[in-house]
């Protein structure tokens, strides 16, 4: 029998599919007769009339598109693709040449919207976000506002589908504000889901709900059936995020009812991942690897490769955390491939990590260490994409601007050349001399159009030139303001000669991954007491993000011991001060960032011959004591708890009383130390670092410190440092 292992961290790699199309399928409805409920055979009948004119027909080829494209998007490419072409040539034939390039670019608009939501319900993004952009260009020149804001909603898909949060509610909030202005409450309903879903996917659930359950009730009073069961599926993922399963899988299964009824299946899919993502959290995997199974085959089916790519990596999952590491290995790579053909971040840094833990698991640690440095890769670029926002806004507009640069520069080509020839055949009608001048025109009108392409050109590069200088003044900003956030942080730190003063046998192992750190160590002597306080602290994420948390981790834990003595109640007015200095106990879309801390008090007697006491408290991490001529690690584990994020406002530290004699050492430590990766691709791991101290303890604490240091430099040789060092070290 294959044995079961569990790792709670990987079962949260699980990759949902949120039900998110019911909002963002923001199909267009034609500006001439609105929405067309013919059914697909009286479509299908109506096309094969021979006396059909142009506009009906296009009209009709998006309406049987959009009735197709859950059930067969290629051939909804395809249909919408023909009423391009149809598009393109209609004011040709038409004797009002600025009524008919209105309707042409009215019905071009359509079909580019079209086949954005085609594609990317086929996991197509940068395919769909160029025809997305095609839309907007359009209807932004013809004023457009229903269309505009369809289609920056739209664009915001494709930005969340790639975990680029930010820019997913950028566009989704311009979108609400337009159907605000022009009285849409369906449309802002839609959206209002969007960014419900956004908010679900940057972890805020009850922000997330709260816009749900407010587009239910728009919803309701509309009796739209179909998206209020839609609806329901956003609401089971809110609920299984939340812990509450048994909720999350009713609302599922009235989705997927609905959805096989209909025989939808995209929402089919979709459902049955959600599904196994609620049993995979009820650790009940032969269910949960079923309906991955059922998924992947009907994701198979509708050629969804975002689909694909996260059924394959939730199966891969269930294999590794079933042991079953040869299957894992297989659906994850594939998985990975097809994530990173569609540029989906999400999926990447999820699955890379189950597949470094493979990895590890069937001993192969150079491979181990390569997949962890792309999960790495992977979660700080969505890290930094969201706590660095401000500082690369510029960069980012930079980028939209010369896309739509691009996109009006390549739409008023096209617009031209289309005249030329549309002057062309109308002068063949008329005798030699006018085709004559016709023809010279044409050269004329193509003179111009090279002449202009040629100025735009070298606008475009003046621009790009001068973006280019400015984002280079900005790096050296940065980067010297990193610098000197570096002076600030290590004033901040206790002095180590203050250490020293209190604990002539101590040392402190600091060695940050960036130029400043997410790790911090903290020192406070009541002389009045004789008390000592001694902390070694690691904060959310590193650089410079992390550097902020630290700052202000120091100062909350320096008020918190100036109020305290106790140090399960200094812990518990550290977690409350972090909390409300980044608003995290309030209703809104707060950070959820926080630290681990080992905190100690040391009460020292009068008489350096006795006996010392020592209270620790922790937050996910432990101390360890090392006796006197002992052999072993006496280990005290933290309270499982962080501080801060997610935790609780009122949660309790537990704090332990241990005695110490003189000769006694302890230690506590960050996790970085543990985690450094050497040259055969291996963690260095706790129980190698255990072996460590105890081969050194006849060493004072200062060579202790320099043995350390220099180790980990042999361990690591060439290879990169992944997190931030802190270990402290003291003999009584």
């Amino acid at each position: 029998m294959t044995k079961v292992h569990s790792h709670p961290s990987q079962s949260r790699n699980i990759r949902k599919y949120f039900l998110l199309t019911v909002f963002f399928l923001q199909l267009s409805f034609t500006y001439l007769n609105g929405q067309n409920s013919k059914s697909v055979d009286s479509l299908f009948s109506l096309l094969q009339s021979s006396g059909l004119h142009d506009t009906s027909r296009i009209i009709a080829l998006n309406d049987l598109a959009r009735k197709l494209m859950n059930v067969n998007p290629d051939t909804a490419i395809i249909l919408s693709n023909q009423a391009l072409q149809y598009s393109q040539s209609l004011f040709e034939k038409e004797n009002n040449f600025s009524s008919a390039q209105y309707v042409r670019d009215k019905l071009q608009a359509v079909s580019y919207n079209n086949l954005g939501v085609f594609n990317w319900l086929k996991g197509n993004y940068p395919v769909a976000f160029d025809y997305y952009f095609k839309a907007l260009t359009i209807r932004q020149s013809l004023n457009d506002k229903t269309g505009t804001a369809q289609s920056l909603s739209n664009i915001g898909s494709i930005y969340w589908s790639q975990g680029n949060y930010s820019k997913a509610l950028d566009y989704n909030f311009k979108a609400m504000l337009i159907a605000q202005e022009i009285g849409d409450k369906q449309f802002y309903a839609n959206t209002l889901g969007n960014i419900g879903v956004i908010y679900a996917s940057q972890k805020n659930h009850s922000k997330a709900l709260e816009c749900y359950f407010e587009v239910v009730k728009i919803k309701e009073a509309a009796r739209n059936k179909k998206d209020i069961l839609n609806l329901y599926g956003n609401i089971g993922n809110a609920f299984v995020e939340q812990k509450k399963f048994i909720d999350a899988i009713y609302y599922y299964s009235k989705v997927l009812t609905l959805a096989t009824e209909e025989d939808n299946k995209l929402y089919m899919a979709s459902t049955l991942v959600n599904l196994g993502e609620a049993y995979t959290r009820l650790k009940n995997y032969p269910l949960a690897l079923d309906y991955y199974f059922k998924a992947l085959k009907l994701f198979e089916k509708i050629d969804n490769q975002s689909g694909i790519a996260a059924s394959l990596g939730n199966i891969g999952t269930i294999y590794s955390l079933t042991g079953k590491y040869k299957d894992a290995e297989l659906f994850l790579q594939k998985s990975i491939t097809i994530s990173h053909t569609i540029g989906s971040l999400e999926h990447i840094r999820e699955f890379e990590k189950v597949l470094s833990h493979v990895y590890e698991q069937t001993r192969q640690p150079a491979k181990a260490f390569e997949h962890y440095k792309k999960y790495t890769a992977a979660k700080d670029s969505l890290f930094n994409e969201q706590n660095t926002q401000k500082i690369v806004q510029s960069e980012m507009n930079y980028e939209f601007e010369k896309k739509q640069v691009i996109e009006e520069a390549r739409h008023k080509s096209e617009l031209e050349k289309q005249t030329a020839v549309a002057e062309e055949k109308h002068r063949k009608q008329n005798v030699i001399i006018f085709s004559a001048i016709a023809g010279l025109l044409l050269v004329i009108g193509f003179a111009a159009f090279i002449f202009r392409t040629l100025h735009i050109t070298r606008q475009q590069k003046h621009i790009i030139e001068l973006k280019n200088k400015e984002i280079e003044e900005k790096n050296r900003d940065i980067t010297a303001s990193i610098t000197y956030t570096k002076r600030i942080q290590r004033a901040m730190l206790p002095h180590r000669r203050d250490i020293l003063a209190a604990f002539p046998q101590s040392f402190v192992l600091f060695k940050p991954k960036d130029i400043v750190s997410g790790d911090f160590y903290f020192f406070h002597n009541k002389k009045d007491t004789n008390t000592l306080f001694l902390a070694a602290a690691d904060c959310t994420g590193h650089g410079v993000p992390g550097a902020f948390m630290s700052m202000i981790g120091a100062e909350k834990l320096k008020d918190a011991v100036i109020q305290s003595n106790d140090t399960s109640e200094i812990l518990n007015l550290l977690n409350k001060g972090i909390k409300a200095s980044l608003r995290q106990s309030e209703n809104s879309d707060s950070t959820r960032d926080g630290m681990d801390i080992a905190l100690v008090r040391i009460d020292k007697p009068d008489d350096d011959s006795q006996p010392v006491t020592l209270y620790y408290a922790g937050a996910n991490r432990p101390i360890w004591i090392i006796r006197k001529g002992q052999q072993m690690i006496e280990e005290i584990k933290a309270t499982k708890k962080g501080i801060a994020g997610f935790t609780d406002d009122e949660q309790q530290y537990e704090t332990h009383k241990v005695e110490l004699q003189p000769n006694d050492s302890f230690y506590i430590f960050t996790d970085g130390y543990a985690d450094l990766f050497g040259e055969a691709g291996k963690k260095l791991m706790i129980k190698r670092v255990k072996e460590i101290l105890l081969r050194i303890q006849d060493k004072p604490m200062k060579e202790q410190g320099k043995f350390l240091e220099n180790y980990a430099s042999k361990w690591q040789g060439d290879k990169e440092q992944i997190d931030d060092i802190l270990m402290i070290g003291i003999r009584i």
